[in-house]
């Protein structure tokens, strides 16, 4: 199967060509694996970029005498999506990633507490999302090796402090995000960008709505802030409005659980499948095994819009909630 590569892979290609240092170098081999279409055409070609950004990467920390700080940024991703939590110091990242999860960041009414990334794991129904805790991020600093992060990640989820100040919050956390060339996704790139943008599915968590006058504050902060990114309200300390926050990145991820069975067998409704929304018959077939693809006869789906049993072909599109039956 042919690449069918866009002219802009080639365009980084040639400033990968043209770097100087190994930290352009993966700068540019990250924006080639970005715009790379995801089909069997480019499996061999993404692992010999992943194997390339992995060596300059290697290098670049070589160069600068990296330690245990710059590599505790590579976090591998787990569950149905990684968000990573971003914002200012103090806003409350740490206390939703330890409300939310298994993970045990450390907490404390002062900022920059937390130093290096921890990562966790929420259970939402019957999957996990992974969550992110990193250190904060303000026009006056941002560790190199977050911009990293926050462009490997699924979803981008920005945290403000509903008591102090959380419009100056978000509006300082996009300026940030900007000069990293990460920008959420529907927002305006500015054309006169000089290399391409990272786009992150993104959110806002407004933490600290911990009250009934709390939630008069935060309907008058929607109405002030006038962004188009949804949001949500939360409190982490009384542990209010989470199975909320799980429900919206869920939703944010624009992903589908679908549930598979042998004939004459029951589904395991614990291990869903997780795949892109508008995902068909055939892309499911290819996540469970490469030769599926090939050997697959028909199927039959159980779910809300079908009828039980109902036959379906390679091209149908699958909801969320399926149960598909394979045929080879």
């Amino acid at each position: 199967m042919p690449a069918n590569l866009p002219p802009q892979y080639f365009e980084a290609e040639k400033r990968f060509r043209e770097a100087k240092t190994p930290q352009d170098k993966v700068e540019a081999l990250e924006e080639m694996l970005m715009i790379m279409p995801k089909h069997k055409g480019t499996d061999k070609l993404r692992a010999d970029l992943r194997r390339k950004i992995s060596k300059f990467k290697s290098q670049a920390q070589q160069k600068k005498g990296a330690g245990k700080r710059e590599t505790a940024y590579s976090i591998e991703k787990e569950g149905a999506a990684q968000v990573v939590l971003v914002g200012p110091p103090n806003t409350g990242k740490s206390s939703l990633v330890a409300a939310l999860t298994n993970a045990e960041p450390e907490v404390a009414d002062f900022p920059h507490t937390t130093w290096k990334p921890t990562p966790g794991m929420a259970p939402y129904e019957n999957i996990m999302f992974q969550l992110v805790d990193t250190p904060p991020i303000n026009r006056q600093y941002v560790d190199p090796w977050m911009a990293d992060l926050i462009r490997r990640c699924d979803i981008m989820a920005i945290v403000v402090d509903l008591h102090s100040d959380p419009l100056g919050h978000l509006e300082e956390t996009l300026e940030v995000l900007s000069g990293l060339r990460i920008f959420p996704e529907g927002t305006p790139i500015p054309p006169d960008l000089k290399k391409p943008p990272f786009i992150k599915k993104s959110l806002v968590v407004v933490n600290k709505v911990d009250t009934k006058e709390a939630e008069e504050d935060y309907q008058v902060f929607l109405e002030l802030c006038e962004t188009d990114l949804p949001c949500v309200p939360v409190s982490a300390k009384d542990r209010k409005y989470l199975q909320d926050l799980l429900a919206k990145i869920f939703e944010v991820a624009g992903i589908i659980r679908v549930f598979t069975k042998a004939p004459g067998k029951k589904p395991d409704l614990n291990a869903p499948f997780i795949l892109p929304r508008e995902s068909t018959l055939e892309e499911l077939a290819s996540k469970i095994h490469k030769d599926f693809v090939r050997k697959l006869k028909y199927a039959r789906v159980w779910g809300k819009d079908v009828f039980d049993g109902q036959m379906i072909q390679k091209d149908h599109v699958l909801q969320d909630g399926d149960v598909v039956e394979l045929h080879i």
